[in-house]
């Protein structure tokens, strides 16, 4: 995997241990998100199926 420029979340806490990072890579185009605590274990999605998926999760559609 290339290297990747990961930047915190605002939403995050401000503690360590507490941010989820996000990271672009172009070729091919893939977001990529992580634990800070965990930076090895890294959640790969393109853009389209990130989006869908935070649509579903504010409009309350991922409940148990």
């Amino acid at each position: 995997m290339p290297q990747l420029a990961w930047q915190k979340s605002s939403f995050s806490g401000g503690g360590e241990g507490e941010c989820v990072e996000l990271a672009a890579a172009a070729t091919p185009y893939r977001i990529h998100l992580r634990e800070s605590d965990q930076p090895h274990g890294i959640a790969t999605a393109t853009p389209h199926a990130l989006a869908h998926l935070l649509h579903a999760i504010k409009a309350g559609g991922l409940s148990r």
